[in-house]
């Protein structure tokens, strides 16, 4: 029954796409003999909100990337490249920053886009960084101002140097100030209840058109846009719960590509011609356990040294690359993946699998096992819930669990699932004050050029927005604050690896892995770069600039 229903909802996207309104006709503008053709993608991380100040998760920036301007992108050899900035300088003393945009630039509705939406989109986000717009705070570290002197021209003045200035702005979404503004009045608290649903007015190279949550998100050409014409009239995305279901709708046609593909169907889809295409991801996959202080007594020992360190010993990383992954990845250690530029610090082992040591160090605690084989800790059982977001509780998230679930249980810990939705997961993790949730399992990602998003996470000024772990730190803060205006990249490097070893020492997050990333698509479908190893980026946009019909 549920493999029909979701062969369904992909049959759905086809005639939606294809032959119902269609992309092409839906704006009703587009000129269909010059238009191209729909690009139809599979992924299986639906969009937690379409308004920037909310969303939590790398499928919704995707998306803000491909229908908003930044002021710079990625390429895929990760370079920072033009967008809505042709060019741009920076003072000798390093804090002013002058960018030129594209003049004559328009918003999908007809209204001029102008350098002063880029500049109302950064002072919004720094006058309200200790509220509303805290989600993204960390992308005007140090802005004191954002001016216009002319309608092409951006200057940033900075308070001081700042060491990732484009890494920054390339995150940054501009929005139409004429939409937004009205949000942005008082203590700017409508700024996170505007839903910005479809259509949205845009000025990327797409706009969205329609969105059904979890199941369709339905893009059209900008004709508009600044920048080169996309070769496609637009894109589909079509959400799925079942990997399996996403491939099987890629390889009956339904989709031309699937963004995350099951390390199980890497050799089924090559041997049926898909080109399929692997590369060092930008994820981990990790257990976060509570480290909250004021976390509820009925498990506060999760704080304890010990504990953290017997729970890492618990972890089989090795297996989990082996079963969950089928090889495709490796055991994780630090925080900053591999793939994230040459920041990743390799002198950071994989804490090893030692039953006997997890054993010993729970016993040190003074935890010692009951009748039933559960430890007990503080006069209650070492019986805790995990939450595990959708995007874990299926595939080889779930496999991942059962290792970990397996390897905990024989160091007397029992582990009890609650599955969620990502949201939901979300909500749960940051709920009062982070003192309710004991552990989660999930995944990260961070940027393909710069470890800052990363480090960002476990911020003090993070807590209850992005950083979901419990986790605040005097000496964290102050690395962070340091690493951010480190203008000598060796030196900035030296503390960023001094970050590394102190997530590690202190257990924030228990790393299990690095998946690969894979992808693949239809070879009727050419010029599809990956840019830090995801072709639908957060960070570019110029896959889905350069994608079209192969031949």
């Amino acid at each position: 029954m549920t493999r029909r229903s979701l062969r369904r909802t992909a049959a759905a996207l086809v005639a939606v796409i294809v032959a119902g309104c269609g992309l092409v006709s839906c704006g009703g503008t587009e000129n269909e003999s010059a238009g191209g053709e729909v690009f139809r993608l599979g992924a299986d991380q639906p969009i937690d909100s379409l308004n920037p100040f909310v969303s939590v998760v790398t499928m919704s920036f995707a998306v803000f990337e491909q229908i908003y301007p930044t002021l710079v992108q990625l390429d895929p050899h990760e370079q920072y490249v033009p967008d809505f900035a042709g060019s741009w300088s920076t003072s000798p003393d390093g804090r002013m920053w002058t960018f030129h945009t594209h003049p004559g630039a328009k918003w999908s509705d007809g209204m001029a886009l102008t350098a002063a939406d880029a500049a109302w989109t950064l002072t919004t986000i720094a006058k309200f960084q200790d509220g509303p717009t805290a989600g993204l705070a960390n992308y005007v570290t140090a802005l004191d101002s954002a001016t216009t002197p002319d309608p092409d021209t951006l200057v940033l003045q900075y308070s001081r140097p700042v060491a990732n200035v484009l890494n920054q702005l390339k995150s940054v979404p501009i929005l139409p100030e004429h939409v937004w503004r009205e949000y942005a009045q008082g203590d700017g608290g409508a700024l996170t209840t505007f839903p910005n649903t479809a259509p949205i007015v845009s000025g990327g190279p797409f706009t969205l058109v329609r969105h059904q949550p979890k199941q369709i998100a339905l893009f059209k050409r900008n004709p508009a846009y600044y920048g080169p014409p996309p070769h496609i009239a637009g894109f589909g995305i079509q959400f799925f719960s079942s990997a399996d279901a996403m491939i099987t709708a890629l390889k009956s046609h339904q989709l031309d590509a699937a963004q995350s593909v099951p390390a199980t169907s890497v050799a089924n889809l090559k041997s049926a011609g898909f080109e399929v295409v692997s590369s060092p991801g930008l994820r981990f996959d990790s257990i976060t356990v509570n480290a909250n202080p004021k976390q509820r007594a009925e498990h506060r020992e999760l704080t304890n040294p010990l504990v953290r360190q017997a729970f890492d010993h618990a972890i089989d990383r090795v297996g989990v690359v082996k079963t969950s992954l089928l090889g495709h990845g490796h055991p994780g250690s630090s925080i900053i993946p591999p793939g994230t530029a040459g920041w990743y610090d390799r002198s950071i082992a994989p804490t090893p699998f030692d039953l006997d040591a997890a054993n010993r160090l729970l016993d040190e605690a003074g935890y010692r096992k009951g009748p039933d084989g559960v430890r007990i800790a503080n006069g209650h059982p070492m019986d805790y819930p995990i939450i595990l977001p959708e995007d874990t509780y299926s595939g080889a998230g779930l496999r991942s669990f059962q290792i970990v679930r397996a390897g905990f249980a024989r160091i007397g810990v029992r582990l009890t699932p609650r599955l969620l939705d990502n949201a939901a997961a979300n909500d749960a993790n940051m709920a009062d004050d982070s003192q309710d949730f004991a552990m989660t399992m999930w995944g990260w990602s961070g940027a393909a050029s710069d470890p800052d998003d990363t480090l960002n996470y476990l911020t003090c000024r993070s807590w209850g927005i992005l950083n979901d772990t419990g986790y605040c730190g005097e000496d964290w803060d102050r690395l962070y604050d340091r690493q951010s205006v480190a203008m000598d990249p060796a030196d900035r490097h030296r503390i960023v690896d001094e970050m590394q070893r102190l997530a590690a020492q202190d257990r924030v997050l228990l790393v299990l892995d690095y998946p690969d990333s894979i992808e693949a698509h239809s070879r009727s479908w050419a010029d599809l770069p990956q840019v830090g190893g995801d072709s639908f980026s957060s960070e570019s946009k110029i896959p889905l600039l350069s994608v079209r019909k192969a031949g």
